[in-house]
């Protein structure tokens, strides 16, 4: 309570919106904990809040990138964005999948747990692994209106590559109209944007309660070691892998971490990564990355650069096999983060996806999933770290390439 004054006096006199949602995640804690009955019916209004930025996404991104790719001549700088990206995500996911390795090998907390003690079945999901040919077939879209509909990003995003580079080949007579359309649905959804967001504490103050009021604290104390190991490795890359990237890029650090603070709150307090793209859009461009750059990087990092969730994937497979009493060798654990780099890409727009992932990669390496049942208890704990995480990795992303294209605003960032 007192913590929750303090939050409450900052928030009278800074009137900060990433404040007043701070406040909103200690508060809701500490209600769902005293009220978890009350606590209990509050997640409709979560909902509420995510429905309304799901609506945002789709004219923000297409309006975004048709007119940051038609609104300059230099076609180029999109497919020099592109490789640069992905090998950017590349190398991040990679590097998230060993720590994750490493991390869980070090504390073993899969180790010593009693098997017999788990009730229920795990839950019936869909876990075909994704071919390499299928994978691909998925980035295209085959109906945008399917597409929309589903919620699905990267589909979304090649429409609308697609589209620019067709409206920048057209005359000036016929270009012209379109830009200016985009170019003004693209300040009014950041308008509503701003609207919307400030129902965002109320929405971390109803997920955070309902989440403690549901699950209660038990489970905290009961998995705390599964808990720790993820936290402490997601920790160790933001300080081992994306702070030396910042530093190698000359990106400032504190600015940067004032910048994503908001996306990263809302993130992780709705354990969604799509409740924070568009305020995540907007703070990077006011941090001083052009909005070309910025509508191009997220939304595509939202299926390629999921470092929170690979880390986890990678993590969560061998506590399984640990739990289950089998030593896997470095050569299989090897072979498990191999494939989960494939698998991994498909994360996005799915619901408890990474779940279906971890679920599908048991099976294929003849692994039970009974323990899975462990990780199922609090994996909405466990997603509240990997999307925050996921956010600000692709926020980062969007300075780097920004940087690497030389059209990083110092100035603006500084400011």
């Amino acid at each position: 309570m007192l913590t929750i004054l303090i939050i409450g006096f900052i928030s009278w006199r800074k009137k900060s919106l990433t404040i007043w949602i701070l406040l909103g995640l200690v508060a809701g804690a500490e209600f769902g904990f005293s009220f978890p009955q009350t606590a209990g019916s509050l997640q409709f209004l979560s909902e509420i809040f995510l429905r309304m930025i799901k609506t945002i996404i789709v004219p923000l991104l297409f309006a975004t990138l048709v007119n940051g790719i038609a609104g300059h001549t230099d076609l180029k700088q999109v497919g020099r964005m592109g490789w640069k990206s992905l090998l950017y995500f590349e190398t991040a996911s990679t590097l998230a999948l060993v720590i994750g390795l490493i991390a869980i090998n070090i504390s073993k907390a899969g180790v010593g747990i009693n098997l017999s003690a788990i009730t229920g079945n795990v839950p019936a999901v869909a876990t075909k692994m994704q071919t390499t040919q299928e994978f691909i077939l998925h980035i295209f879209p085959e109906n945008i209106a399917k597409a929309i509909s589903e919620g699905n990003i990267l589909q979304i995003v090649i429409f609308s590559i697609i589209f620019g580079i067709a409206l920048s080949m057209l005359n000036e007579k016929y270009k012209s109209p379109m830009l200016k359309l985009t170019a003004s649905l693209t300040e009014v959804m950041f308008k509503f944007t701003g609207i919307v967001m400030y129902f965002a504490p109320v929405a971390v103050f109803a997920s955070i309660a309902f989440t403690i009021g549901h699950m209660g604290t038990d489970v905290l104390f009961t998995q705390m070691k599964l808990l720790a190991t993820l936290y402490v490795a997601l920790s160790a890359f933001l300080l081992l892998v994306l702070l030396p990237v910042a530093l190698l890029f000359r990106i400032p650090v504190l600015k940067f971490m004032e910048a994503v603070s908001k996306p990263a709150s809302i993130a992780f307090a709705t354990a969604n990564s799509e409740s924070a793209l568009p305020s995540a859009m907007e703070s990077m461009e006011a941090f001083g990355v052009p909005r070309k750059i910025v509508s191009f990087v997220i939304p595509t990092g939202y299926s390629f650069n999921l470092d929170g969730s690979t880390l986890y994937l990678s993590l969560a497979a061998v506590f399984v096999a640990q739990a289950a009493g089998i030593d896997l060798s470095i050569e299989k654990q090897i072979a498990i983060a191999l494939t989960l780099m494939l698998t991994s890409k498909g994360v996005a727009g799915v619901s408890r996806a990474s779940f279906v992932i971890l679920l599908g990669t048991v099976a294929t390496f003849g692994l039970p999933v009974e323990p899975v049942m462990i990780i199922l208890g609090i994996d909405v704990l466990l997603d509240m770290g990997r999307t925050g995480v996921n956010v600000i990795g692709n926020c980062l992303a969007t300075a780097v390439i920004a940087r690497w294209e030389g059209e990083f605003d110092e100035a603006k960032a500084r400011n």
